[in-house]
């Protein structure tokens, strides 16, 4: 099992190339042509999306800097950045699912494709949050006893 980890562990390494090439197409109309920007505009949130998915590969009983210590430590911070992230999945997920399916604009039926695995991407970093709040929480929840009287 532990070998299985940290194979998805250096797996999530795989997320910085994504990230680079959505950063590419972030700029790249900005750099050689603006006809593009719609098009590019949806490679940047589905490499976004996707880098962000393989992020969530990662060890989640490793902090990797000393503010993720302390939001996750803290129950009551680590409770408000997963209700803003659970809000902000919602938010980006109807907004995708009705630029595909409703929207009438091209430009929003362009780029839906790419919000929709944004935020995709974002439900595994929630995932992930919530394993990290179990995982760092400075006073750990004590399991319910299970009662046996069947």
């Amino acid at each position: 099992m532990k070998a299985a980890k940290s194979i998805f562990h250096y797996l999530s390494y795989v997320q910085y190339p994504f990230i680079i090439i959505g950063v590419y197409y972030a700029y790249k109309p900005l750099i050689f042509e603006l006809d593009t920007f719609w098009d590019d505009f949806n490679k940047v949130l589905v490499f976004l999306g996707l880098g962000i998915s393989l992020s969530t590969l990662q060890d989640t009983k490793k902090v990797q800097h000393k503010l993720a210590k302390k939001v996750w430590e803290n129950p009551k911070y680590a409770r408000a950045f997963l209700i803003y992230l659970f809000s902000l999945i919602v938010i980006v997920v109807l907004f995708g699912l009705y630029s595909l399916l409703l929207a009438t604009d091209e430009h929003l039926q362009e780029i839906s494709s790419g919000i929709i695995v944004f935020g995709v991407g974002l439900i595994g970093m929630l995932k992930a949050g919530i394993e990290m709040a179990e995982n760092h929480r400075k006073d750990p929840i004590i399991p319910e006893t299970q009662a046996t009287d069947i």
